[in-house]
C-alpha cells in the first residue's frame, strides 16, 4: 500500500509549514516531498518518521511496512532453533524468505527495505526488531566467542511461545520452513557467501537499498 504523507499530515491536523519547520526544511522543499520531488537526508527522514508514527523504511520507499509481520517472521524462524540461531544467519534467513517471496509474488512478504552492508543485506530495522522483542523478554541474545571477534546467538524464551502467528498465512509458512529447511545445518558463512553472490547484492553498491527485482533476473535455483 503506497504511502501518502498528505493524508498522514491532514490527519494531525499540521500545515505544510509546520511539519517543515519540524524536520528542518523550507515549505518549498516540503511541498515538492509531497510531490515526490525532493530526497530527505537520513536525519530528516527520521525527524518525518517520528512525527508521523511510522518506520524509517516507510517514509524511504513510500510504502507502509509491516512492521510486526516482520517480527512474527523473527518470532516462527528462532522458534525452529531452539536452541539458538547466529544473530547473522537470522538476518540472511529473513532476507531470503522476502526476497524469494517476491521472486514468487511479486511483493516482499514483509514490505521491509534491505541495505547493502559488508555483512549484509538486511533491513536498518532488524536491530530495533530484535532489541525490543529482547526487552519483551522473548527472545534473548549471547555473545559466544568467534575467531578474533564476537558473534551473537539469538535463543527463544518460554515467553515466545505463547506468542501466535497471526499475520503470517500457511503459504507463506511452507516457504519459511522450505528455506530453514535448506540452510538449517548450514555454517553462517556458507548462507553469507550465498547472499552476497547472488545478483541482488553483488549489482548493488555499499550502502545501497537493494531492488527486489533484481531477485527476478537470479535462476530459481539460487532464489534460496
Amino acid at each position: 500500500m503506497a504511502l501518502n504523507i498528505v493524508q498522514l499530515r491532514e490527519s494531525l491536523g499540521l500545515s505544510q509549514s509546520e511539519i517543515a519547520q519540524r524536520i528542518g526544511i523550507s515549505r518549498s522543499s516540503y511541498i515538492k516531498l509531497e510531490k515526490g520531488e525532493y530526497d530527505l537526508k537520513i536525519s530528516e527522514a527520521n525527524k518525518l518518521a517520528d512525527i508521523f508514527g511510522i518506520s524509517l523504511e516507510e517514509v524511504e520507499s513510500g510504502q507502509y511496512v509491516d512492521y510486526e509481520k516482520y517480527k512474527e517472521m523473527i518470532q516462527y524462524i528462532i522458534r525452529r532453533f531452539p536452541k539458538g540461531v547466529p544473530k547473522t544467519k537470522l538476518a540472511k534467513l529473513l532476507y531470503l524468505v522476502d526476497f524469494a517471496w517476491f521472486y514468487n509474488h511479486y511483493e516482499s512478504m514483509s514490505g521491509m527495505k534491505y541495505r547493502k552492508i559488508k555483512f549484509g543485506p538486511v533491513p536498518d530495522s532488524y536491530f530495533r526488531a530484535v532489541e525490543e522483542m529482547e526487552e519483551d523478554g522473548l527472545l534473548r541474545v549471547e555473545e559466544l566467542p568467534y575467531l578474533d571477534s564476537v558473534a551473537y546467538s539469538i535463543k527463544p524464551t518460554k515467553a515466545l511461545d505463547n506468542k501466535s502467528i497471526v499475520k503470517i498465512d500457511s503459504e507463506a509458512l511452507s516457504l519459511i520452513d522450505k528455506i530453514i529447511y535448506k540452510w538449517r545445518s548450514a555454517r553462517t558463512n556458507e548462507i553469507v557467501a550465498f547472499t552476497h553472490n547472488q545478483l541482488p547484492y553483488s549489482l548493488c553498491s555499499d550502502g545501497e537499498f537493494i531492488p527486489y527485482e533484481l531477485i527476478l533476473q537470479e535462476d530459481s535455483e539460487y532464489v534460496y
